[in-house]
């Protein structure tokens, strides 16, 4: 029977090598003040973990989806380009040159109300994609684009003159969403919708979240809006960050665990982060089931 062979010596003051490490994911978020956190303690917090093409000094859901993915033991390095009260237009035709790169992943947050002048009319958001897409797809064919579906505004749907004016609290996120799945089914270069909007509506359709913050919030539930009842607030930047993080990494965001470590330096109990965790969870399932 031959011998196994021994292992080859080595030479005199050579070191083994080291494993090559695989370099970092880059995913990129473009977007405007919900991608920003704006109007909460969410905006600025551990602005220094990313990479905020603009040098403003922005977390939010960017940072927020480092750190799970670091608490995921996942190698992200994570940049943002945002600009508040602007659409994804302004993006390309004033700053492509800051993101005019390869990208592994970018996600892509349209406003609020799709076309400031059309709310909901998505012509726009169709024809800023496209060329987002095409600019991305240039630089990495293998780019991995999403689309982040937001969240019904409540000024606009409890407030007179908003243009979801006495509609049910879920159907401006509904059609955000109806629009965003146009867009996706239009442009193959689209690989997927993140449901932050549809997650919002389960938030409170299940009692966890509140949906009326004009007439007070219900003991035990969360408020997903800031003060202006338009933003989000810290638990509902949270809530978008962990449907983003399940999207884009597959993971359960309840593998995150109730004492999450953002969830704690933002001030939301255990029981408010497992609760969050749960929503997007559960929303991430129904939506990879096609039930969105």
């Amino acid at each position: 029977m031959a011998k196994e062979s021994a292992p080859a010596p080595i030479a005199a003051g050579t070191a083994p090598s080291a494993p090559t490490k695989a370099a970092p994911k880059t995913i990129l978020f473009i977007g405007n003040s919900f991608t920003q956190g704006a109007h909460s303690a969410a905006r600025n917090w551990r602005a220094e973990t990313v990479t905020n093409l603009n040098n403003a000094r922005y977390g939010g859901v960017p940072a927020l989806f480092k750190l799970f993915a670091e608490q995921a033991g996942l190698d992200y390095q994570v940049s943002l380009e945002t600009q508040g009260g602007k659409s994804l237009g302004f993006h390309y035709d004033e700053r492509r040159q800051l993101f005019d790169r390869p990208w592994d992943i970018v996600v892509l947050q349209e406003f609020s109300t799709l076309d400031r002048d059309r709310p909901g009319d998505p012509t726009r958001y169709m024809h800023n994609v496209d060329r987002l897409a095409a600019l991305f797809k240039a630089r990495n064919p293998a780019v991995d684009i999403r689309l982040a579906s937001t969240w019904t505004r409540a000024d606009q749907t409890y407030r007179p003159g908003g243009h979801w004016y006495g509609k049910p609290v879920t159907a401006m996120a509904d059609d955000l969403r109806a629009a965003a799945d146009r867009v996706r089914a239009a442009n193959p270069s689209v690989a997927g919708i993140v449901p932050v909007g549809q997650a919002w509506n389960r938030a409170m359709m299940t009692g966890v979240a509140d949906p009326n913050p004009y007439d007070g919030i219900t003991y035990g539930q969360l408020d997903l809006w800031a003060y202006d009842h338009y933003h989000a607030s810290v638990a509902g930047s949270y809530l978008s960050a962990l449907v983003t993080f399940g999207a884009v990494t597959g993971i359960d965001p309840t593998t995150l665990g109730a004492n999450e470590q953002g969830a704690d330096e933002l001030g939301l109990s255990d029981a408010q982060a497992a609760a969050l965790q749960r929503v997007a969870r559960d929303q991430l399932q129904d939506s990879k089931s096609g039930s969105r």
